[in-house]
């Protein structure tokens, strides 16, 4: 199974990117892992137009076979403001959902406080309705990001935090391999009746 891991600040050499490097190394329930930094791509903002000029030239051509090849993603967002990174929701938009229709997802929260929940409630609440990804019922909030996932000790806090990130990432696992016999029916056995609803509920 693939997994393809974005990190969404807006600025190179994240935290975020930083704790995707740790997912990567201890997501062994995937045979492939793709790391994607979106701030090192040149991706226009979301016009509506799928065949315009602006995302034609870009760089979508080199990310959209990974989010088609993908089994399950995990999409990392820093907390800024209480927000949710723009970068990461205008790479959803971005997104055709036949590519990410019923494939699971894994919410990452990354802060350098104690704050973390508002990105994770604001992606559930709208940024996957048309795009049809599953985000599973765990999610990850990494609070006090510069002070754990690294070489250092290992305090119960921490050694707790990763044990909840291999479950979730083991889940993850679980939730791509039930999934695809989902999307492999739907390709062979589409919905008889009419065209497929192109958005969500």
């Amino acid at each position: 199974m693939k997994l393809l891991i974005v990190s969404a600040s807006q600025r190179p050499g994240s935290q975020s990117a930083r704790v995707a490097g740790y997912l990567s190394e201890h997501a062994s329930q995937f045979s492939e892992i793709q790391h994607v930094e979106l701030c090192r791509y040149d991706l226009p903002f979301w016009d509506g137009d799928r065949n315009g000029a602006a995302l034609q030239a870009s760089d979508w051509h080199k990310l959209d076979p990974l989010v088609k090849q993908a089994d399950a993603l995990v999409l990392i967002t820093p907390e800024w403001g209480g927000m949710a990174s723009p970068m990461l929701k205008n790479f959803l938009l971005l997104c055709d959902n036949q590519a990410t229709a019923h494939k699971p997802a894994l919410l990452v929260a990354v802060t350098s406080g104690i704050s973390g929940a508002y990105p994770i409630a604001e992606l559930k609440m709208n940024a996957l309705k048309n795009n049809k990804l599953v985000p599973i019922p765990d999610h990850l909030i990494i609070r006090n990001v510069e002070q754990v996932l690294g070489d250092g000790e290992i305090d119960a806090r921490e050694q707790g935090l990763r044990e909840r990130i291999d479950y979730s990432l083991h889940m993850l696992g679980q939730y791509a391999d039930a999934l695809g016999a989902i999307r492999r029916r739907h390709r062979e056995q589409a919905y008889p009746k009419q065209q497929e609803y192109q958005y969500g509920m």
